[in-house]
């Protein structure tokens, strides 16, 4: 056997140092006044002062983009991604209440192409700029022989904190408060599996059709349109109290998301009567999938929900922001989540 080397088994340290040099940028621009370390430090440095809190509590989350990467592979995009996985952790955090001090980010693949990890880190860079969070480090890991080639895998961790008298865990949900919703982008980062299924594989859709449904956008725009972070909207109404619960709604859609913050003897009634991106119609009409099966699989346009005892200034403070919310049902005395026109 002739002499071998790292890079001949698979591993280029030389393109993973090429990766690193082209994140530097992008990631120094999310570091805030309390990141006291750089990249290439074996541990990220944050200073823990929380200036206004008086009792701080972290909140930490993990989470991935999917098998949404596969899209994105198919499309030879990965701009969206990084900013997916971001807004998703953020958002995940942001039930309780917590606001995000900083990312941690890991990165796998078979074969790295620098070009497609600095791609992948500097849309999580841009989503961390958004949410005010630093891009604390991360690790970019090159596994020929367990991802194949052209495979990535992306996966990070949030941090955040809440201080505890603002906790927002559910417990203070009543019978009577009524759900407003914010509307989701898409599928944000679920239900990849099965849309995959029915439209790439089943009906051979090409990432550049234009069904009609879809109204002039691609596919593969519908697809990889970025999983958006409600932090910024949501503040507001966190400052004033206004919220007794907050779901977002991720894999197991509306019923599996809403019922994890109902107290014991509480459930929900939904009105399922806020608008549904085309892209579910699609799935839906294509693979027959029945409406009970897209609730549990897909958001269906209900990206974040909360519960409030005052619907009304909740509405009009989200409208003066820009948004577009929407009355989503009610808490009841009862249990689970039910929908309206399932009980007529």
């Amino acid at each position: 056997m002739s002499a071998m080397d790292y890079r001949a088994s698979g591993v280029d340290i030389r393109e993973g140092n090429r990766a690193v040099s082209l994140m530097k940028a992008a990631v120094r621009r999310t570091f805030t006044p309390r990141v006291l370390s750089d990249l290439g430090h074996f541990g990220g440095l944050f200073r823990a002062d929380f200036p206004g809190i008086v009792s701080p509590v972290l909140v930490a989350g993990t989470d991935g983009v999917g098998t949404k990467l596969r899209v994105a592979s198919l499309a030879g995009d990965y701009s969206t991604v990084g900013a997916d996985l971001v807004n998703h952790c953020v958002n995940d955090i942001l039930v309780q209440g917590a606001t995000p001090l900083f990312f941690l980010d890991y990165i796998a693949c078979g074969s790295l192409s620098a070009d497609i990890a600095a791609r992948i880190v500097t849309g999580m860079a841009g989503a961390c700029v958004e949410n005010r969070c630093a891009l604390l480090g991360g690790e970019t890991a090159e596994m020929p022989g367990f991802y194949g080639p052209g495979d990535y895998d992306v996966a990070g961790t949030i941090v955040g904190v809440v201080d505890e008298p603002a906790i927002v865990d559910g417990s203070k949900v009543r019978p009577g408060h009524r759900i407003v919703g914010l509307p989701s982008t898409g599928l944000h980062t679920n239900g990849y599996s099965l849309a995959r299924r029915i439209l790439l594989e089943a009906e051979g859709m090409s990432l550049d059709a234009r069904p009609g449904e879809l109204m002039g956008a691609t596919l593969g725009e519908a697809l990889l349109a970025v999983h958006r972070s409600y932090l910024n909207p949501v503040l507001p109404l966190l400052s004033r109290g206004l919220l007794t619960g907050m779901a977002h709604i991720t894999g197991g859609g509306v019923p599996g998301n809403l019922e994890r913050i109902l107290p014991e003897g509480v459930g929900a009634v939904m009105d399922p009567c806020w608008p549904v991106p085309p892209v579910f119609r699609l799935i839906s009409r294509l693979g027959e999938v029945p409406e009970e099966e897209m609730r549990s699989a897909f958001n269906m346009g209900a990206g974040f929900l909360m519960v409030t005892p005052d619907p009304d200034e909740v509405v009009r403070i989200l409208e003066e922001a820009g948004e577009k919310p929407f009355p989503a049902g009610e808490i009841v005395a009862g249990r689970g989540v039910v929908y309206r026109e399932a009980e007529e």
